[in-house]
C-alpha cells in the first residue's frame, strides 16, 4: 500500500522485540508517532486509561472480534482491512452506524515494524471509509514463534437506526431473501494464498464495507427484519442460524446464486462447497416481499452490492427449521450445518 513512510526510525528499531508491548522508549514511540499519527483524533488524544465518547440518544449496537488470518495479506485485503471491516458490517447487521472502535495489537516478536505500519494505515483508511473513530487500543508482545506476526482484536460502538429491531427473531414466513453479491470469495482468496495456489487470474477477496449500503435501506424506511453477513460458514451456515432462532424454514434457489468461475474450481480442487465458504463484504437480508424490489434498487447503487438478487423465501416450519436448496436440475437437498468449520484462519 502507497502512503507515508514509517514515522518509526526503522534504523533503530526494524522489528518488535519481546518487551515492547508493556513499557518502554518503543511503546511509547509506537503510541506517539505510529499509532497517534495515523488514529489521532480528540477522543484518542485523551491519553487515559479509558476514553470518555459521546453517545447519541437511544439504543448502541455493540459488537466485538478477534482476526488471526494467515497470511497476513492477500488479494483484496489484509488483516487491518479485515478487522475493520468485520466490525463495522457487524454493527450495521445489528442496524446500526458506526461510530467508535478499540483496537488490541498482539505482536510477535520479530514483526517487521514496516509491517505493522502498512496494517496500521490500512485501518486508518478503512475506518475513514466506514465513518468511524478508533478511540482506544492496547499493545501486547509474545515470543517468537507464538504469534504468527500480528493478531488483532476490536469492539465497534454503533447508534441504531430506525424503531424497528433487526435481528433473526424478526423473520416471519413469507419474508423474501435477498443475497448482496457473488459468494466465495474471501474463503477461497484467502486459501489459496496460503497454499501457494498458481491461478492465472487470481481471485480477490471481497472485503469490504457494507455500511452504506445497509444505513441506505434503512434509512429508506423499508421493513427490514434481519441483515446477516456471510462470514465464517458462509450463506448456508448463516441461513441455519438465522432459521434456528426465527422457528422458520427457508427454501433457496441455486440458479439466483453467482459463485465466480475461477471461485469454483478453486472450491473443487479443495473440495469445498461454496456455499459453506467465508465471505467478508457479502450479506443476506430478509425483508417483505412489497419491500424486495425497492430494496434491490437501494443495493444495486453501491458498487459492493450492484449484484443483489432475490434469493428465496422464508417457510412455516413443518418440524425442525430447515433450509432447503433448490437445484438448477430441479432437485432439492438440506443445507444443513457443518459439524466443524470447513477452512480455519481466514478471518
Amino acid at each position: 500500500m502507497n502512503g507515508p513512510a514509517c514515522p518509526i526510525p526503522l534504523a533503530r528499531y526494524p522489528v518488535i522485540t519481546l518487551g515492547h508491548g508493556g513499557g518502554g522508549r518503543l511503546t511509547a514511540e509506537l503510541i506517539d508517532r505510529l499509532f497517534g499519527a495515523a488514529f489521532g483524533n480528540r477522543l484518542l488524544d485523551q491519553r487515559h486509561d479509558a476514553t470518555v465518547v459521546p453517545v447519541p440518544a437511544g439504543p448502541l449496537a455493540v459488537s466485538t472480534d478477534s482476526f488471526v488470518v494467515s497470511p497476513l495479506s492477500f488479494p483484496g485485503g489484509s488483516i487491518g482491512s479485515l478487522a475493520v471491516f468485520g466490525t463495522a458490517n457487524d454493527l450495521a447487521m445489528g442496524g446500526a452506524r458506526p461510530l467508535y472502535l478499540t483496537v488490541a495489537f498482539i505482536l510477535e516478536e520479530g514483526l517487521p515494524i514496516e509491517t505493522l505500519w502498512r496494517e496500521v494505515l490500512v485501518m486508518q483508511k478503512a475506518a475513514a471509509e466506514v465513518g468511524a473513530s478508533i478511540v482506544a487500543g492496547d499493545t501486547k508482545v509474545v515470543e517468537r514463534g507464538k504469534g504468527d506476526g500480528l493478531y488483532l482484536n476490536t469492539t465497534g460502538l454503533g447508534a441504531v437506526v430506525g424503531s424497528s429491531p433487526v435481528g433473526p427473531r424478526q423473520v416471519r414466513p413469507g419474508d423474501v431473501l435477498l443475497v448482496s453479491g457473488d459468494l466465495g470469495r474471501h474463503g477461497m482468496a484467502v486459501m489459496a494464498a496460503r497454499e501457494g495456489l498458481a491461478l492465472a487470474h487470481p481471485i480477490e477477496s471481497d472485503c469490504g464495507s457494507l455500511v452504506a449500503a445497509v444505513l441506505a435501506l434503512l434509512e429508506a424506511g423499508l421493513e427490514v427484519h434481519c441483515l446477516r453477513d456471510l462470514t465464517r460458514g458462509g450463506l448456508a451456515t448463516a441461513l441455519n442460524e438465522v432459521a434456528a432462532v426465527s422457528g422458520t424454514s427457508a427454501l433457496v434457489e441455486e440458479t439466483k446464486l453467482a459463485v465466480e468461475d475461477r471461485v469454483a474450481s478453486a472450491c473443487e480442487i479443495f473440495g469445498l462447497d461454496p456455499l459453506y465458504v467465508a465471505n467478508e463484504g457479502r450479506f443476506a437480508a430478509w425483508v417483505r416481499p412489497e419491500d424486495a424490489d425497492r430494496a434491490l434498487t437501494i443495493l444495486r447503487r453501491f458498487p459492493i452490492t450492484a449484484d443483489a438478487v432475490q434469493a428465496g423465501v422464508v417457510l412455516p416450519a413443518q418440524g425442525p427449521p430447515t433450509v432447503t436448496l433448490q437445484s438448477r436440475y430441479g432437485t432439492t437437498r438440506v443445507l444443513d450445518l457443518l459439524a466443524g468449520e470447513q477452512l480455519p484462519r481466514i478471518c
